[in-house]
C-alpha cells in the first residue's frame, strides 16, 4: 500500500476514538529498521487525527542522548505532542516491563481526552511488552541486582554477560555484553527461579493481546535503506554527535546503558581514541544495517501492514 491510502486507513480508526468508548480505536504502531521514516509517518498521522505519539525508543527515553538517537526535533515536537522522550537521567534503568507501564499510562492519558495514541519506535520488545505483555516473571530483587553491579564494577559487563551464558545462553546470544540492565535482568530471572528468562518467554511468546494494535512499517530494498542509513550517520555526525558523546563521558555517563546503544558505542571509541575519526562513518553505518536486519527478523514473526 502507498503512504497516503495508509494513513487514510489509519486516520478512519480515530473516528471510533473517545473517552466514553467501551471498545477504543486500536494502537497505531509505527515500528520497522531503523532509518527506515517512522517518525515522519507518526507525525503526518498524528496531524491528520490530532494523535499523539508515544515513543517506544530504548535511547531516547534519556536525557542528553539527543542527536544520536534521532530525537524528534523542535518543529517535529510542535507538530505532535510526544510522550516517554527524554524523560530519564542517562544512569537511570528501564526494562521493557517499566517501560510498558509507563506506555501504558500515556495510552490512557491520551485516550481520556479523545485523542488517538499512535506508538512510535524501533525497539520492539517494548512495542510487544505495551500491546501483548511480557512473561510472568518475579519481580526486581534489589540484593540481586546490587550483587550484579559490584560483578560490573569489579569486573566489567563481559563478566557478568558470561555468567549469563553459562546458564541461559539463548539469552546471552541476543543480548549484547554492554546490555548491563537486559543481562542483569536475564540472569536475576534464573537465580531467583532456577528457570531461563528464554524458557519464560518461549512458553508466554506474546500470544496475548493486551491492546488491540495496527502494526505499520515502511519497507525499503536493502541499497535504498542502506543510503538512508549513511545520509543520516553522515547528517548526525555534522550536527555535533562527537562533542555530544564527549561531554556526555566528560559529565560521567560514559557507562550509561544508552552509550552501549548502535552508533553511540562506535562514536564513543572514537572519543576514547580507539576508532580513527575517517572510519568511524562506516563502522557507525556498518553497526547500523546489522541492527536493522535484526530489527526485520522480529517483524518477520508479526502482522504489519507494509508502505
Amino acid at each position: 500500500m502507498d503512504v497516503d491510502a495508509v494513513l487514510g486507513d489509519l486516520a478512519a480508526l480515530a473516528t471510533t476514538a473517545g473517552p466514553a468508548d467501551s471498545q477504543p480505536a486500536p494502537i497505531v504502531a509505527f515500528v520497522g529498521p531503523t532509518a527506515s521514516g517512522k517518525t515522519e509517518l507518526a507525525i503526518a498521522l498524528a496531524e491528520r487525527v490530532g494523535g499523539e505519539i508515544v515513543s517506544a525508543d530504548s535511547v531516547q527515553v534519556y536525557r542528553r542522548f539527543d542527536v544520536g538517537s534521532g530525537k524528534p526535533t523542535v518543529d517535529e515536537l510542535g507538530r505532535a505532542r510526544h510522550h516517554l522522550v527524554g524523560i530519564l537521567d542517562p544512569l537511570e534503568p528501564i526494562d521493557a516491563a517499566a517501560y510498558a507501564d509507563l506506555a501504558h499510562r500515556a495510552v490512557v492519558d491520551i485516550r481520556s481526552r479523545g485523542k488517538l495514541p499512535i506508538v512510535c519506535g524501533g525497539t520492539f520488545l517494548w512495542v510487544k511488552a505495551l500491546l501483548q505483555g511480557l512473561a510472568d516473571a518475579p519481580p526486581a530483587d534489589e540484593t540481586v541486582r546490587a550483587r550484579h553491579r559490584n560483578v560490573v564494577e569489579t569486573s566489567g559487563r563481559p563478566e557478568l554477560h558470561r555468567r549469563l551464558a553459562l546458564v541461559d545462553a539463548k539469552a546471552a546470544a541476543r543480548l549484547h555484553p554492554n546490555d548491563q540492565v537486559r543481562v542483569s535482568r536475564a540472569l536475576e530471572v534464573f537465580e531467583l527461579t532456577g528457570e531461563t528468562m528464554s524458557a519464560l518467554q518461549e512458553r508466554h511468546a506474546f500470544r496475548s493481546v493486551r491492546l488491540p494494535s495496527r502494526l505499520v512499517a515502511r519497507r525499503w530494498s536493502p541499497e535504498e535503506l542502506t543510503a538512508r542509513i549513511e545520509r543520516r550517520v553522515e547528517g548526525w555526525l555534522e550536527a555535533g554527535w562527537i562533542d555530544e558523546v564527549r561531554g556526555l563521558r566528560d559529565a560521567g555517563y560514559g557507562c550509561a546503558r544508552a552509550m552501549g546503544s548502535v552508533g553511540y558505542r562506535e562514536v564513543m571509541a572514537h572519543v576514547e581514541g580507539t576508532l580513527p575519526r575517517e572510519g568511524l562513518a562506516l563502522a557507525i553505518t556498518r553497526a547500523t544495517r546489522v541492527f536493522a536486519r535484526r530489527q526485520r527478523t522480529w517483524l518477520n514473526h508479526a502482522e504489519v501492514t507494509w508502505v
